[in-house]
C-alpha cells in the first residue's frame, strides 16, 4: 500500500502460537485502506500524505501451516500427520507449538549467528526453537529472504508475542538512527525499548547485520502464548499507533 520511495516492511505470524500478530496486521491494513479510500486522517496521521511518501509491504502470516495447526489441530489425511505427531510425542494439542509444520523455528533460520543459536537449541525437529539443518532451509524463510532482497526495505518491523518490549539492536550493527526510532515507537505504544534479546538467528538480526539498516522486533501483549482473543483489545490499543508511527519514522 502506498507509492512512496521509502519502503517499509511489516511481518507477523512468524510463530504458530503467536497468530494474534496476524490479526493485528490484517486489521491494521483493512482500516488503513479504509482511511486512504476516504481521504481521512487517523489519530492525527495524514494517511494520504504518508502513503505518498511510503510504500508499505506486509506479510501478516509468515507461518500459515503452523498457525493452522495451532488453531485447527491435525487430521489423518494431512501430509505431515505422522511427522507432527512424532514431534509432539503423540499429543494432539498444539497450543505450545511455535515452529512451522516441519518442526523448524522460522525465527531461528537466519544467517546471523545461526551456528551459535543452533548449538544452544534442539538438534531435531521440535515444537519450538529447532533452527533447522542449515540457515534458510525452510520454504517460508526462503520466501521472506527473497522478498526482502527484492525490495531492499529501508527498515523492518517484525511482530511477535509476547512481552510488551521492542528489540532494536544486534551486535552493534544497527545504525545510530535506530535508537531515536525506537524511542518514538516506545512513546506511542508504552512498550519498553530493549537493545538486544541476547539471541541470534532472527530475521531482524539478519536484516540489521546484512543491510546495516534499522530493524525492530515488536513483542505484543503479555501473558502466555497463544494469547486469548480477549487480549486483542490491549494488543490493538498499544500497537495501532505504533504501526502508524512506524510509517513516519
Amino acid at each position: 500500500m502506498g507509492s512512496g520511495k521509502k519502503k517499509v516492511f511489516y511481518s507477523g505470524g512468524w510463530h504458530a502460537n503467536e497468530w494474534l500478530t496476524s490479526k493485528l496486521l490484517s486489521y491494521f491494513m483493512y482500516l488503513l485502506a479504509e482511511k486512504k479510500s476516504r481521504n481521512e486522517t487517523w489519530y492525527d496521521y495524514n494517511i494520504k500524505h504518508i502513503l505518498e511518501d511510503v510504500t508499505l509491504l506486509v506479510v501478516p502470516i509468515v507461518n500459515p501451516d503452523g498457525i493452522e495447526l495451532v488453531q485447527q489441530g491435525i487430521y489423518k489425511d494431512h501430509p505431515f500427520y505422522k511427522k507432527v505427531l512424532d514431534i509432539n510425542k503423540g499429543m494432539k494439542s498444539f497450543d505450545h507449538w511455535s515452529s512451522n509444520i516441519r518442526g523448524v523455528d522460522l525465527n531461528h533460520q537466519w544467517p546471523a549467528g545461526w551456528e551459535k543459536e543452533a548449538e544452544e537449541s534442539p538438534k531435531v525437529p521440535w515444537s519450538r526453537y529447532y533452527s533447522g539443518e542449515k540457515p534458510l532451509s525452510e520454504p517460508e524463510a526462503k520466501a521472506i529472504y527473497h522478498f526482502t532482497n527484492k525490495h531492499q526495505f529501508d527498515y523492518v518491523l517484525a511482530f511477535h508475542s509476547q512481552g510488551q518490549v521492542i528489540y532494536w539492536g544486534y551486535n552493534d550493527f544497527e545504525p545510530e538512527v535506530s535508537e531515536d526510532m525506537v524511542k518514538r515507537l516506545s512513546y506511542v505504544s508504552s512498550y519498553v525499548p530493549v537493545k538486544t534479546a541476547d539471541s541470534d538467528g532472527g530475521y531482524k538480526d539478519w536484516f540489521i547485520q546484512h543491510f546495516r539498516r534499522p530493524g525492530f522486533t515488536i513483542e505484543v501483549g503479555v501473558g502466555v502464548n497463544p494469547l486469548s482473543p480477549r487480549h486483542f483489545a490491549e494488543v490493538w490499543s498499544n500497537n495501532c499507533l505504533l504501526a502508524l508511527e512506524g510509517l513516519s519514522l
